[in-house]
């Protein structure tokens, strides 16, 4: 079970506004826009509890709230409109006692409905009151970026650019900062010593890694400087 936090607990993850954005490939406001009107108002569970921690500007967010983010992307990337998906977290937090519901389940759509696995995928519900099981016409390919624990449908890892990067956020390494997959390297110390003017070779024998996880560092704060 996910202890609700008002303050950054290790293993978690630290991210502020910008850096969930920049990691979602996302504009800053708007993730600012959908943490403030949707997580911070509408779904926080209890008064005096929130899914972030600072004001004003100066807001963060954890792991599991980044995730929410990226799974609420890809649900109105789908068509689901902005009141479903809120009534479908409301519901599954309060039914299932869970303060981040799209960071437990496998969610998914057929692009009508809100869709979750359980019993560890053995089973497919709509996230509403009926809880139908056993839809058929499931999309799920959005939650491929992101690795579930083992023996559970809790959220592990998230892989922006998909798992064939070597670029991983995961909250138990670096405070949930992208490092190369496997290792405790942060993506980004690799990118200042390519901006730097150090070959690829260099770098991946200075920190022992192949040539394919420095171009995958390379690659991805190129992509996210150029969003």
């Amino acid at each position: 079970m996910i202890k609700f936090t008002n303050h950054p607990t290790i293993g978690y993850g630290v991210y502020t506004v910008s850096e969930a954005a920049a990691l979602l490939s996302l504009p800053t406001g708007k993730v600012r826009y959908w943490l403030n009107k949707f997580w911070d108002e509408r779904l926080q569970s209890d008064s005096s509890l929130k899914y972030s921690w600072g004001e004003g500007r100066e807001k963060a967010v954890n792991f599991y709230t980044l995730i929410e983010f990226f799974i609420f992307y890809h649900l109105r990337k789908s068509g689901i409109p902005v009141s479903k998906i809120l009534k479908s977290h409301q519901f599954l937090a309060k039914e299932f006692n869970i303060a981040y519901p799209f960071a437990v389940y496998k969610m998914m759509t057929d692009g009508k409905s809100i869709l979750f696995s359980v019993d560890q995928g053995e089973s497919i519900a709509s996230a509403d009151k009926k809880l139908q099981y056993n839809i058929p016409g499931i999309i799920k390919d959005f939650v491929q970026k992101i690795e579930f624990e083992k023996g559970s449908d809790l959220a592990e890892r998230f892989f922006p650019d998909g798992k064939q990067s070597a670029v991983v956020v995961d909250p138990k390494h670096q405070l949930g900062q992208p490092v190369i997959n496997g290792t405790n390297i942060l993506a980004r110390s690799i990118y200042s010593l390519h901006k730097g003017g150090e070959t690829t070779d260099f770098i991946a024998t200075l920190y022992q890694l192949n040539p394919k996880q420095v171009h995958d560092a390379i690659a991805f704060y190129k992509k996210a400087e150029a969003a």
